[in-house]
């Protein structure tokens, strides 16, 4: 006789998206002025400051503002993007960090008066990929999804469809530090506002598996 096993109904439903608590969110080079107004989010940001490891332009820098908060596990982290872009390199996105030498940022950057949706990976060294808009939307959605041993970015201006940016390995099983970044290369800092940051947990797609194979005995 076969003994079935129940698997629990949470186990295999997604979860509604939860609205991180900017209140108890932590700070990585504070700048000098910032807010938080409901589910809004403001900051100005600090002139000459970026993020960035070696690669192409042979210097390091690591001291733009990062506000975040540790997450382990897989997830999905979402958040709306304002800003008041005005010197080359303004920019403004979601950062998944592990480490000095491990991060990846994906959002916007201004660049010639144009504005890019674009993402830099970190793993020792930097790399650069730049979608070009053909014009400046009011706001622009960024979306982090994290499986396994990478993670998927994508952007919207509606939040309802999305369009994938990049696709970058980033180690599993490991917490990271998620949340809002912006940088200021070139210029004297600018407005960035974030609305609507959310973080999903998602399963373990390893368990969700087992489960599944193991539902029965």
């Amino acid at each position: 006789m076969k003994i079935f096993a129940l698997v629990p109904l949470f186990c295999l439903l997604p979860l509604a998206p939860k609205a991180q608590t900017l209140e108890k969110m932590t700070w990585f080079n504070e700048p000098a002025e910032w807010k938080i107004d409901g589910r809004q989010f403001t900051m100005e940001v600090t002139p000459k400051s970026d993020y960035w490891r070696v690669s192409h332009y042979g210097f390091t820098v690591d001291d733009a503002p990062f506000y975040y908060a540790n997450y382990g596990g897989e997830f999905e982290a979402k958040v709306k993007l304002i800003g008041q872009y005005q010197a080359r390199f303004d920019q403004m996105g979601l950062m998944i960090r592990t480490d000095h030498e491990n991060w990846i940022k994906a959002g916007v950057e201004f660049v010639d008066g144009k504005l890019n949706v674009s993402a830099v990976v970190t793993h020792g060294k930097s790399d650069w990929s730049v979608v070009r808009l053909e014009k400046i939307p009011p706001h622009i959605w960024i979306k982090a999804i994290r499986r396994l041993d990478a993670i998927e970015f994508f952007y919207s201006f509606d939040d309802k469809n999305y369009i994938m940016l990049r696709n970058a390995p980033l180690e599993d099983n490991r917490p990271v530090q998620v949340g809002l970044m912006a940088a200021c290369p070139d210029g004297e800092g600018f407005t960035a506002k974030f609305e609507e940051f959310t973080v999903k947990h998602l399963p373990d797609q390893r368990r969700i598996e087992w489960l599944k194979k193991n539902a029965s005995e």
